[in-house]
């Protein structure tokens, strides 16, 4: 059984001519001369490089559908008639205290200074990603009024149309950076908070720094990579000027807009758009804490780090150099990858799968904290959108995995929100919007309580943000009746005891009880009595 059909995709704009294709290679079984498209060796045999990304580029977000043979469906929440964990000190259990509104939601990261969260998910890297420059008003808004973390992504300061740099090669202005932080921090009320991502080249160009003396920001998280690709971040540019200025930045450019060829060829417009790639990180011990004293010396009270699907020798070193560096959070974000931009074929073939790279995570943690190390706080990410499948990640990784890093699942809120509003002012309502209502008030489920909170600063919040708001909310709540179910009234109490895997797979991978297994001992004892 193929786990994944090549060669065709909605992603990469392809398609096979034929029903039967080969299994294997996504070829369809009868290949005819004179075939008018549209498979991705047809598309590639003119456009070249161009089929490696999905498209059109800055105006969606790709996530690869490769169907691993096991995921967190193979896991099912244990329910109990019984017991009610995690209830405020001096609160009795009994049926009128133990009701899921009661369920508190909220938990918290850090070493030593904790940032609290309102629900256990916050935002992916949304970085230089045309995708998050546009809209980033909404997602920013919007993780701000819901109380979770914001995640400003790699190579925002490099890719700034704007930016000003010192004469020694570092940032002196970038209005790009300036707007991402300020937007957020308008609405923050104390709950979660936004922190700045840094690969090879934010480091060069001195992006800790920025962010500290401009921003007093707290936070700055190192990147050795994620889910969606092992080398560095992409983005796409349509102008040679762009090309050139990002290449004299010192950002990897293909094709190279310094050759007369590729000049002649982009004239001509067989080039029609340039791509701007970072590099990748060569990862040491002693390198590594080095970087982490010098930016507690820049004075920020938390370092994060996000790391990525690469094999188990990786992810040991990220949580044994995390737990010596006392990092406050490590990301540990598993394939397949969801993006604005990443390769199509390494999105769905590199890299351990989420469900795979808990489960080591886990092991591993376990073994550290038997060697007597603190494991730093941990989130998952890689293909989260709902709340049951939050809750398996915090159960399946407890006691250490403190909350989940979604990406997709917490942008399409935002930009569902904003086409609403910019399909009110068209008056150009979609039907499935519309039989709601033809007002912000009637269409949006929590529009009247933004406004009782926020008054006049409503006007300042665009609906992308309140989409982000609603989304957040049908979550908490979905979230509190799956923990009361499950007798979990707090986040912390939540435990592995609280899982069954449905398949013997699962269970081998995950080290949770097969179902026919769990509490086994248990029941067999009430019926031997």
């Amino acid at each position: 059984m193929n786990l994944r059909r090549p060669n065709a995709n909605e992603a990469t704009g392809t398609f096979n001519r034929s029903k039967d294709v080969v299994p294997m290679s996504g070829i369809c079984t009868r290949c005819v001369d004179g075939c008018q498209g549209n498979c991705e060796i047809f598309l590639s045999s003119f456009r070249g490089r161009e089929v490696l990304y999905p498209g059109p580029f800055g105006e969606v977000t790709a996530g690869a559908d490769k169907n691993y043979p096991v995921d967190y469906s193979h896991l099912n929440i244990q329910g109990y008639a019984v017991g009610a964990k995690g209830l405020p000190e001096g609160v009795e259990a009994n049926s009128d205290t133990a009701i899921f509104p009661n369920v508190d939601t909220t938990t918290e990261y850090g070493w030593e200074k904790k940032v609290k969260l309102k629900v256990p998910i916050f935002t992916g890297a949304l970085g230089s990603t045309e995708i998050a420059r546009k809209n980033w008003e909404h997602f920013a808004v919007g993780a701000a009024i819901s109380g979770i973390t914001l995640v400003c992504g790699e190579n925002v300061c490099g890719v700034d149309p704007e930016l000003e740099l010192s004469s020694d090669g570092k940032v002196k202005k970038s209005p790009e950076m300036d707007r991402r932080i300020t937007t957020y921090k308008r609405f923050h009320d104390g709950w979660g908070e936004i922190l700045v991502q840094m690969n090879v080249e934010d480091t060069r160009l001195g992006v800790a720094e920025y962010v500290i003396e401009k921003h007093g920001l707290d936070t700055i998280e190192l990147k050795w990579g994620q889910g969606a690709k092992c080398i560095g971040g992409e983005i796409k540019v349509k102008s040679l000027e762009r090309a050139l200025e990002l290449k004299k930045r010192g950002y990897i450019v293909l094709p190279d807009p310094t050759l007369k060829e590729v000049q002649e060829a982009f004239k001509k417009g067989a080039i029609r758009e340039f791509e701007r790639h970072s590099r990748l990180g060569f990862v040491e011990k002693e390198s590594f804490l080095k970087e982490i004293e010098r930016l507690r010396s820049l004075g920020f009270k938390r370092i994060t780090l996000k790391t990525g699907a690469y094999s188990a020798v990786e992810l040991a070193m990220a949580l044994r150099f995390g737990a010596e560096a006392k990092l406050d959070l490590i990301t540990i974000d598993g394939a397949p990858g969801g993006t604005g931009m990443s390769p199509w074929p390494m999105m769905n073939e590199w890299g351990i799968p989420t469900f795979y790279l808990e489960a080591l995570a886990y092991q591993f943690a376990e073994k550290l904290s038997k060697k007597g190390f603190r494991v730093p706080d941990l989130a998952i990410a890689g293909g989260f959108s709902t709340e049951d499948g939050v809750f398996k990640a915090i159960a399946m990784g407890a006691p250490y995995v403190k909350a989940v890093c979604m990406g997709r699942a917490l942008m399409i809120p935002g930009m569902v929100g904003k086409n609403i509003e910019k399909w009110l002012k068209e008056g150009n309502l979609p039907k499935t919007v519309s039989k709601y209502g033809t007002t912000p008030e009637e269409i949006f489920i929590t529009y009247e309580e933004l406004k009782e909170k926020f008054g006049d600063e409503m006007k300042n919040i665009p609906l992308g943000a309140v989409g982000i708001y609603t989304f957040v909310q049908k979550f908490r709540i979905g979230l509190q009746q799956l923990m009361a179910g499950s007798r979990n009234f707090r986040i912390s109490t939540i435990s592995r005891k609280d899982l069954i895997a449905l398949t013997e797979d699962a269970a081998k991978i995950s080290g949770i009880p097969y179902v026919m297994d769990a509490y086994r001992e248990e029941a067999e004892r009430i019926l031997e009595e």
